[in-house]
């Protein structure tokens, strides 16, 4: 059994971590790391029986997990004192937003960038206000930032010069040339507001924003933790209202994300054991395409299938944009080298 297969298994609770042998331990380590779910497997294992080196291990882990997460939130707030002066309110995304809600797919989750939702009519005064107060720009190459600003779905990049932190200031949550276009004045006007003061998608739409990142924007690098993420995300949500299912697809359905949806959903039954309701366990063929992408790694937590991985990066390129337009980026891309 490839390592991949076990690090999944152990996941699903498949598989007895008491069970695995040392060289087990260094393929789940190795792929866990490599899928930047080295952490979260370290809680998903918290109360197993493990050899006293990969326990240590698992326990640097999760107090790692604990300061990094802390502060992804101080920049969260970093973010609100800079922008609440000027009354521009933003929506947490992603990761941060996961850890602000307390939600348990944020145990062990490591957190990059700062990601935030802030309404179109307000983007050019976020952007004004970060510059203020200290983030500068990561892209200083004028063919990247005209991309960005006519065709991107959130500002080019920016990294604060004092703290070193990234974040990405989206308006919405799929590229404006994008064939899918949800509607992102409705994720806007749902949004709910933490017991912190900061805001995060409706639950719904939070299950959508994760299917769209992982499915229709880009060729599924990181998938696994993205589907970890969306597996436990509908697990708790259901578990707390019955009918959940129900409403995640009649929204999946108003931002055009019903594909999306309901193939990770298949995806999470497939690898991660989750039960879905009647009409939702379906069976597609092309899923098995999807499934080989998310475990193509060797035991060692190297790239494998690599002809697999460029069909699913032309993929995401060809989602994203018009043909004509997709041939002149890519050209022009490879001219810059």
């Amino acid at each position: 059994m490839s390592a991949m297969q076990t690090l999944v298994d152990l996941f699903a609770g498949r598989r007895d971590a008491a069970k695995l042998t040392p060289r087990d331990w260094d393929g789940v380590i190795g792929v866990a790391r490599a899928e930047a779910m080295l952490a979260t497997l370290s809680h998903r294992l918290d109360a197993a029986d493990l050899p006293p080196p990969v326990a240590a291990l698992f326990a640097d882990q999760r107090a790692a997990a604990k300061v990094a997460q802390n502060q992804a939130l101080w920049e969260a707030e970093m973010a609100r004192r800079a922008l609440a002066p000027e009354g521009i309110e933003f929506i947490l995304l992603k990761g941060t937003a996961y850890a602000a809600v307390g939600l348990r797919c944020s145990d062990g989750r490591q957190i990059g960038d700062l990601d935030i939702l802030v309404v179109a009519h307000h983007i050019r005064r976020a952007e004004n206000e970060l510059l203020e107060a200290g983030w500068e720009w990561v892209k200083s190459d004028p063919y990247d930032d005209h991309y960005y600003r006519e065709h991107m779905h959130e500002l080019p990049p920016l990294i604060h010069k004092a703290r070193d932190r990234m974040i990405d200031v989206h308006h919405m949550i799929l590229p404006k040339t994008h064939r899918i276009t949800p509607d992102a004045l409705s994720l806007v006007s749902d949004a709910v507001v933490t017991e912190s003061g900061l805001a995060v998608l409706c639950p719904t739409d939070m299950v959508c924003h994760c299917a769209a990142h992982m499915l229709a924007d880009g060729d599924l690098q990181g998938g696994l933790r993205n589907l970890w993420d969306f597996h436990c995300l509908t697990r708790d949500f259901a578990a707390a209202d019955p009918r959940f299912w129900d409403k995640l697809d009649a929204r999946a359905d108003r931002h055009g994300l019903g594909a999306a949806v309901h193939r990770a959903a298949r995806l999470a039954r497939d690898l991660f054991g989750a039960d879905l309701p009647p009409g939702w366990d379906g069976r597609d063929p092309a899923d098995s395409w999807y499934r080989r992408r998310l475990l193509a790694r060797d035991d060692w937590g190297r790239p494998t299938n690599f002809l697999l991985q460029q069909a699913f990066y032309i993929r995401s390129h060809w989602l994203r944009m018009p043909p004509m337009m997709l041939a002149k980026h890519l050209w022009t891309k490879w001219r810059k080298g």
